[in-house]
């Protein structure tokens, strides 16, 4: 199967009209476990003029052995970056959507703290839901773009940042509670990490209010 490389076509054509794009993308949604994280990258215009980093990809498509160094790789590309969290505690209390919500708009936050100035910027969100604008207390331009991870290089460079940050996260838990064997599924449903919520129960760092004993294997 050919693996598309991400482009920066969309975000030099919003660059034209916009000062800043900030792009987000999330991590950890269907897990049991955990965190959700979401990554956000900040593009200039002339940040788009530089080449997109080799090996770039949505996480997804990126091997684990390989994300560390693409992470790092599109930190140093791009003018700013970070990771949101909502934990699963904020997710059992509001539930998925406004946990995703709170973890985008931390992550602004801290790209803010960087000198990224909402004024004059555009959020691109991966997906087709906007699910920050409502959580977020300064007015923010949005726009969602379906499979933004895939195409968009900015895009791809939040979630692989994200990505690595959460498993990492996720590795530190395991030391804990190495039943779950969160170094391995990153407290997604695999059929270990269920027998062992069978076997155990529930661990703070899971998501209770979620059905969890009937979950199916999101792998």
């Amino acid at each position: 199967m050919t693996v598309i490389a991400p482009r920066l076509t969309l975000e030099r054509k919003l660059l034209a009209e916009y000062d800043l794009i900030i792009s987000l993308d999330e991590v950890g949604r269907g897990a049991l476990a955990g965190p959700v994280a979401v990554g956000a990258a900040v593009m200039d215009a002339a940040g788009a003029r530089r080449r997109v980093p080799e090996g770039l990809r949505d996480s997804k498509l990126v091997t684990e052995k390989r994300r560390p160094d693409v992470a790092a790789r599109a930190a140093a590309w791009v003018q700013a970056s970070a990771v949101g969290w909502a934990s699963a505690a904020e997710i059992d209390e509001v539930g998925i959507m406004r946990a995703l919500g709170l973890a985008a708009s931390r992550a602004i936050d801290g790209v803010v703290a960087q000198g990224a100035l909402l004024e004059g910027a555009l959020v691109i969100l991966d997906g087709n839901h906007d699910y920050v604008s409502r959580v977020h207390p300064s007015p923010l331009q949005v726009r969602s773009v379906i499979k933004g991870d895939r195409d968009c290089a900015s895009v791809s460079a939040a979630s692989v940042i994200a990505k690595v940050t959460r498993d990492a996260h996720m590795g530190e838990l395991h030391g804990d509670h190495p039943l779950y064997q969160w170094d391995r599924n990153k407290g997604y449903a695999s059929p270990e990490h269920r027998a062992a919520i069978r076997d155990t129960g529930l661990s703070p760092f899971h998501r209770a209010s979620w059905a969890i004993a009937d979950a199916p294997t999101l792998f």
